[in-house]
């Protein structure tokens, strides 16, 4: 882990949150990301006093972003919405001694389930047109509406797999200068830095549950699926990930082989998230996910 784990030790000031993406959900859940660039180290800070008091989501607000910023916050929407619907099962956990003891993350459970199900469902309708055309409303409006969305999902569920990775890939090597982004410094987009494990994360958890594996692809790919199969949602995210220009893989970041060993080592410490993933993770296996997603196709 990452830091001491203390609570705040009293309600924060009230806070409106005014979302400018259509991304990370943050105005529905109790998550702030600490990033430190001197110490290599990006992590989520978590508890239920950074809930938002209200917030504003207006998709107004989103119509000048470009194409880059669109394709790399929406793939946050879907993973996001994945990842919650891939958790461990709430009711798989042991029971705390006390509300109070709960963790923010609770795994996926039915209320989750119902948002970000949605989320899914509109991240595969409506993404890929808010990228081409930035002026359409109604996609704007949706993905804005996922966004949301997803954020009430794995704010209760939570996120594993690929957030995990995707820390490391955002905080050990600043050289990457996306296109699209303000030029002033170098750094990888958030959503690109989960989505390129996104596949390779999704292949391993399969056999944990492979029908829910089935339902994502299926609300993504907004229609049934005749067999689907292990490879079904990862060849979809692929897909995806292709038709909005995303980067191919962790490789397009400047990383090697080389550096998968503190990538993985970065990864482990988000115990936090791997700890509703559908299946153990260890240390192999994450070298596994992180090889097999240096470039995806």
């Amino acid at each position: 882990p990452v830091g001491e784990g203390k609570k705040p030790p009293s309600p924060l000031k009230p806070h409106l949150a005014i979302p400018t993406t259509s991304g990370t959900g943050s105005e529905a859940t109790t998550v702030a990301v600490l990033d430190i660039p001197d110490l290599k180290v990006k992590t989520g800070i978590s508890h239920r006093y950074l809930r938002a008091t209200q917030a504003i989501v207006d998709p107004d607000l989103v119509r000048s972003l470009g194409p880059e910023v669109t394709s790399s916050t929406g793939l946050d929407v879907v993973c996001h919405a994945a990842e919650s619907f891939l958790s461990k099962p709430f009711d798989s956990r042991a029971r705390p001694d006390s509300p109070d003891d709960r963790p923010p993350y609770q795994g996926s459970n039915p209320v989750a389930d119902v948002w970000s199900a949605k989320a899914l469902e509109f991240g595969g309708r409506y993404l890929r047109r808010a990228v081409a055309d930035r002026d359409d409303v109604e996609a704007r409006g949706y993905m804005m509406l996922a966004a949301t969305m997803a954020g009430v999902g794995f704010g209760s569920a939570g996120v594993h797999i690929p957030h995990s990775c995707a820390y490391p890939i955002a905080s050990v090597k600043h050289e990457y200068q996306p296109a699209g982004y303000p030029d002033d410094h170098p750094f990888v987009p958030h959503g690109h830095s989960v989505i390129v494990t996104a596949p390779a994360a999704f292949r391993f958890t399969y056999d944990a549950m492979p029908e829910r594996h089935h339902q994502v692809a299926e609300l993504l790919a907004g229609e049934p699926l005749t067999d689907p199969g292990p490879d079904t949602l990862p060849d979809l995210l692929r897909e995806l990930m292709k038709d909005i220009d995303a980067p191919r893989g962790v490789a397009e970041f400047g990383y090697t082989e080389d550096d998968v060993p503190v990538l993985v080592d970065g990864a482990l410490k988000q115990q936090r998230l791997l700890a509703v993933a559908p299946k153990e993770v260890d240390e192999d296996d994450l070298r596994h996910i992180i090889t097999a997603s240096m470039t995806n196709w």
